[in-house]
């Protein structure tokens, strides 16, 4: 217990000694949990209006529809199978053509009754419920349409006027609507080159008129499709019901109406989950950078304890501590904003009533949250730490400067070059795997722009297909958002961290320089030049062939088909790369420009 208490105390000192860089380390950390718990949990924080909606409109368990009135004694026998416990219907369905507010949709018309229903009451949220010659509209079906209570519309070629909008938890809210006419429907984008089938329906709205009026529209008899809910004694059963009773007819539960209710979050999810993981790899990069950066200024601090006892083990595990006590915060962090900020990325339907509520923490969401911060603070820093904890006690306490290695064809090609290039090549060859590192992270950055881009263009054009509304589109892109600040602040901090560590490591060699007749200017334009130059190498890589991977692989886990997006513009590819190269040398001068002036006597 007291070896453990020691490495705690001793941990958290060095992290009050260094407060900038335990901040940077707790961002970097931060910025992936925090995505990865808005990943797991928005789908349950989505999932509370659907609950609230069929809380106040006494929502079936089971919705059943047949196409003819031929099989309504199918229905009849439903009504009465072991486990229900009350039901309405069967009520009558026609499929029809509406006219409001100068546009045609596709729409399923269900007759009810005026007086109240025992299962599937929809809530009013304006005007009243059906009555004579008078439709109330699907509250999304109406926000859509922008259609109000008093407004005149046409359907079948008679005129009904707007006496009320509801909403209802037997089918999902517009324009995801489910299907219960014999015509059949389809829902989503459809290609320009395809024609539907004569009859089929395309993004259908729901309206409810009285019985006789969808009775009087109908054709024929044989036009009409019916619809009846069920209660069942124990909701959680609804899906072993349809297993025993679905053969005859279609059948859809309430777990299945939730998970299509909730299908935009799902969409958000994947985009999160995708942003979480890319951040990770962001994180495990700042991480290692930031870890080899203090390693080189603890040199002397790791000679001191091994020269006073500590054996490799405490020293190694006094390094790893501080770096896992921050990974413990920034997980903890992590979970709660990801849980409060949920329900702000999650759309308020005009077809549900509540809205997003903060979701609940399961242990799993936790472990896995935990386990990441974890793991990104392990593979980050365990192989310098022991490193450190193996080297000399003598060398850590001379604190000598890193003899810089003899590489032929470098020397020869930086010689010609003007001083503060061939200053600059050699200081990134000193460092051959922070280079790497920096050229991953900014190849990681560039490829999530690039999907970014791809995303954005996609969802430009969604609104016109019907696949998307509107006010689903502007949901998605707060999501593109939050995925976007995050990536380029936690980029930032890795442009700025990675400078910082080499000045740190350069130390020496930038005062010998000085010395040998350098100027400030020069170490300055040298140490960022160190920078810009991976910069350039990853945010070509992140273009090609790592923002086209990372899009196929998008398409491949979500089953998306790549032919409906629009790839970005060479000049578009173009401007990023410079933007790229632009942001990483602002960033990286100030960082330089304190390198570069530091005293010469003192740090020789």
């Amino acid at each position: 217990m007291g070896r453990i208490l020691l490495v705690i105390r001793l941990a958290l000192r060095d992290l009050r000694r260094r407060r900038t860089e335990a901040v940077l380390l707790l961002i970097a950390i931060l910025a992936a949990t925090t995505t990865l718990t808005l990943g797991l949990v928005l789908r349950d924080a989505a999932g509370d209006p659907y609950e609230s909606t069929r809380a106040a409109t006494k929502g079936p368990d089971v919705v059943a529809n047949v196409g003819q009135a031929a099989d309504l004694a199918g229905l009849g026998k439903l009504a009465t199978a072991s486990g229900v416990t009350e039901h309405s219907g069967p009520y009558p369905v026609i499929a029809g053509k509406l006219e409001a507010s100068g546009r045609t949709s596709d729409v399923q018309v269900e007759g009810r009754d005026a007086t109240v229903a025992a299962v599937d009451q929809p809530e009013v949220t304006r005007g009243g419920w059906v009555s004579d010659g008078g439709v109330v509209f699907e509250a999304a079906f109406a926000d859509s349409l922008d259609v109000g209570v008093g407004d005149s519309v046409t359907l079948g070629g008679r005129s009904f006027k707007v006496v009320g909008v509801a909403v209802t938890a037997a089918m999902p809210p517009y324009p995801g609507a489910s299907c219960i006419v014999s015509a059949g429907c389809v829902n989503g984008a459809v290609p320009d080159d395809r024609d539907l089938p004569t009859g089929l329906l395309h993004n259908p709205g729901l309206v409810w008129l009285i019985q006789a009026d969808v009775r009087s529209l109908a054709s024929d008899r044989s036009s009409l499709s019916y619809v009846m809910n069920l209660k069942l004694a124990d909701p959680d059963e609804a899906q072993a019901f349809v297993d025993r009773n679905g053969d005859a007819m279609p059948m859809q539960t309430w777990e299945s109406i939730l998970t299509d209710a909730t299908d935009l979050a799902r969409d958000s999810q994947i985009l999160l989950l995708i942003g979480a993981w890319l951040l990770g790899l962001l994180a495990v990069a700042s991480l290692s950078v930031l870890v080899g950066g203090r390693m080189a200024d603890q040199t002397r601090r790791v000679g001191l304890l091994k020269a006073v006892g500590g054996t490799p083990s405490l020293v190694a595990a006094v390094l790893l501590a501080e770096y896992l006590l921050v990974a413990v915060v920034a997980a903890a962090a992590g979970l709660t904003i990801g849980a409060l900020t949920a329900p702000l990325l999650t759309e308020s339907s005009a077809g549900l009533v509540g809205s997003a509520g903060t979701a609940s923490l399961t242990w799993s969401t936790i472990g896995l949250v935990t386990a990441v911060a974890l793991g990104v603070a392990v593979v980050a820093t365990a192989v310098p730490a022991v490193r450190a904890a193996r080297s000399s006690t003598v060398s850590a306490l001379a604190d000598a400067a890193r003899p810089p290695r003899r590489t032929g064809w470098l020397i020869t090609v930086s010689a010609r070059l003007p001083v503060p290039l061939l200053l600059a090549l050699r200081v990134a060859a000193r460092r051959p795997r922070r280079v790497a590192l920096g050229v991953a992270s900014i190849a990681v950055t560039v490829s999530g722009i690039y999907v970014l881009m791809v995303l954005n263009a996609f969802l430009g054009d969604q609104p016109s297909t019907g696949a998307y509304t509107e006010a689903q589109v502007a949901v998605l892109r707060h999501v593109l958002l939050v995925w976007t600040v995050i990536l380029l602040s936690l980029s930032a901090v890795n442009a700025i961290v990675i400078t910082w560590a080499t000045v740190l490591d350069n130390r020496h060699a930038s005062a010998l320089a000085r010395a040998l007749g350098a100027t400030p200017q020069e170490m300055t334009v040298a140490l960022a030049a160190a920078q810009v130059l991976p910069a350039l190498a990853g945010a070509i890589l992140g273009v090609f062939p790592g923002g086209w991977a990372l899009f196929a692989a998008i398409n491949a886990i979500t089953g998306g088909d790549s032919d409906k997006a629009t790839l970005p513009a060479p000049w578009q590819l173009i401007g990023l790369v410079l933007a790229t190269v632009l942001a990483v040398a602002a960033l990286s001068a100030v960082p330089a420009h304190l390198g570069g002036r530091r005293p010469v006597t003192a740090t020789l």
